[in-house]
């Protein structure tokens, strides 16, 4: 029968006891039971194989997609103390650390898919000896996944060689059809799986229609303090927004994108995942590879490719538990070229590919709870209102806006289906122009039908009408009909519009702050343990949590033994900083 790892976990992480599903986890790979983990982010999924590797005989060979992830999961692993080590391109003790492993001085051995399939490595391994196969993103391996990774294919016939090895693969991202693929993939049986749900109750999710980006998302950022993200479309618009959020917020803010110097992207990346404060602005190729906790809010500049990658970006904020945003800023030219690239793509992928279209349309659209059509999306039944999003916190009116919407139509057929949505608005609200004249549109039955209060329904109508696939863009920027159209002509379809509350701007602090209650202890804590991060070379959070130090400053411990009843506070950690952060809290 295996150990208990209960002691175990509280001497390595300082953690009374385990969370959600992590015991059912770290139990069935203790027996020796193949497992896939789908654990929602911030959960502790690397702890359901780092607290196994001290235990079982032999080494954990954790398979990540990328360099900068190891290397952050490698600080925090020697950090409790656990001995680790990376085996990747960049490291320049690659014979060091394959001696190690031989030695079986190692707990973790971290490697890239890529060096994984390779026979060297396969050599390297028959060598030594391997206690545990943890596969961290393994939603990667799946076509049906966001974010396939064609290289996690070949780890099979890796993980068959050593079939009395058990096998644990993880991700927080996967729907139904892709946590089969995984389990198919890695010959891991349909009984080893443990979905522990998909809710992250601490973030607060926001959507709203872009009307100026940048004045938008200033806004946020200086309402949110510390660090946070914003996903860019382009690369050009990456380093673009970077430069006006820092003209317009007084903010450090970084550019981040694969187009950059690799030194420059490499220098933004670390100076971000040290900071306690920067906004790092990013494409989609950023955030995999961080595993920081602190990130206080997620922005899309833009929409994201799916559900499933919303669900994963917006995931890395709020990872240390503390409250977070992540908010949406949607136009409806994101879902016309959305439709553009779905046309371009292999026939048979389109089908799921608008499927997740569709999707994404019903969360930016709906009047309700954000969080329900999302956890809805990954087969959970969530409560009617979750209490933390936009709709719930501030829900919107919604009217009925299907006349306008028809007149709106009207006008795109009756002008050609080769205009704009700037010229439809001008026909239908009786703008005269030298192109009107020229064309004869003057004289047309959707001439100057819309006046009134109507006229304000026009843009959000036409954004509407995209999104529905109502209507679609050609090439030349012309709006025509889309299949959603004929059954709202014909009366066999309604268009409710969201009218969302008037927004109040939030002054900087409240729940966001590390600091909500402004205790001075806690700010001196915090100070100390940047200096001792500085002088470590680590982040801050690698040292402690905020949440540990708030704990301190309530219970102001006197000793390393009270110290050490702290959650979060192992015994390495305790042995290493203890005394530093008691000398803070006798002088404050």
């Amino acid at each position: 029968m295996p150990a208990d790892p209960v002691p175990v976990l509280q001497k390595l992480f300082g953690f009374p006891d385990f969370r959600g599903v992590q015991r059912q986890v770290v139990d069935r790979v203790l027996a020796g039971q193949s497992t896939l983990a789908v654990m929602p982010t911030g959960a502790g999924k690397s702890l359901t194989y780092q607290l196994p590797a001290t235990m079982l005989d032999g080494t954990c060979i954790v398979v990540s997609p990328l360099i900068a992830l190891m290397h952050d999961q490698l600080r925090a692993a020697e950090a409790v103390g656990i001995r680790a080590a990376t085996l990747t391109s960049v490291d320049e003790n690659k014979a060091e650390t394959r001696g190690r492993f031989l030695d079986g001085a190692l707990d973790l051995l971290y490697v890239a898919p890529e060096r994984a399939s390779t026979a060297d490595f396969r050599d390297l391994l028959d060598r030594g000896r391997v206690a545990l196969f943890a596969i961290d993103e393994a939603h990667c391996v799946s076509e049906w996944g966001h974010d396939f990774r064609p290289d996690y294919r070949l780890l099979r016939p890796l993980l068959d060689r050593y079939e009395d090895v058990p096998r644990l693969a993880l991700t927080a991202t996967a729907d139904e059809h892709t946590r089969a693929d995984i389990l198919e993939q890695l010959g891991i049986g349909t009984d080893g799986m443990i979905v522990a749900g998909f809710d992250r109750p601490n973030i607060r999710y926001s959507i709203s229609t872009r009307d100026n980006t940048t004045r938008q998302i200033a806004d946020l950022i200086r309402e949110t303090p510390g660090p946070g993200i914003v996903y860019a479309q382009t690369r050009a618009g990456t380093e673009k927004l970077a430069e006006a959020l820092r003209t317009a917020t007084g903010r450090p803010v970084r550019a981040y994108h694969a187009g950059l110097d690799p030194e420059v992207r490499r220098r933004n990346q670390a100076k971000f995942v040290e900071s306690e404060d920067m906004v790092i602005v990013a494409t989609v190729a950023f955030g995999m590879g961080i595993d920081k906790p602190d990130v206080r809010f997620v922005a899309h500049a833009g929409l994201p490719k799916s559900i499933e990658a919303y669900y994963q970006e917006t995931g890395r904020a709020g990872r240390d538990g503390d409250p977070s945003v992540a908010h949406l800023f949607w136009g409806a030219e994101d879902f016309a070229r959305a439709r553009q690239r779905i046309a371009e793509v292999d026939p048979q992928r389109q089908p799921g590919e608008r499927a997740r279209l569709n999707a994404l349309g019903a969360l930016v659209e709906t009047a309700g709870c954000r969080r329900r059509i999302l956890l809805a999306h990954f087969g959970e039944d969530p409560p009617a209102q979750c209490g933390n999003c936009d709709n719930c916190l501030s829900p919107p009116a919604a009217i009925d806006a299907t006349e306008t919407a028809r007149k709106y139509l009207s006008a795109v057929f009756r002008t050609g289906q080769s205009f704009g949505s700037t010229y439809i608005e001008e026909v239908l609200t009786g703008k005269s122009s030298e192109r009107s004249l020229m064309n004869g549109h003057e004289a047309l039955s959707v001439w100057n039908i819309v006046d009134g209060d109507e006229r304000a329904l026009l843009k959000p109508v036409g954004r509407a009408l995209l999104l529905r696939d109502a209507l679609r863009t050609n090439p030349h920027g012309g709006l025509e009909f889309g299949p959603g159209a004929r059954a709202l002509i014909k009366g066999e379809d309604t268009l409710s519009l969201v009218v969302p509350p008037k927004r109040e701007r939030r002054r900087r602090g409240g729940d966001a702050t590390p600091n909500p209650l402004g205790d001075a202890l806690f700010e001196a804590l915090r100070t100390r343990r940047r200096e001792l991060a500085q002088e470590g070379g680590v982040p801050p959070y690698v040292i402690f949590h905020d949440s540990v130090l708030r704990e301190m400053a309530a219970r102001r411990p006197t000793s390393l033994s009270a110290m050490a009843h702290l959650t979060g506070v192992g015994q390495r950690k305790l042995d290493a900083y203890g005394e530093a952060f008691l000398r803070v809290i006798r002088e404050n």
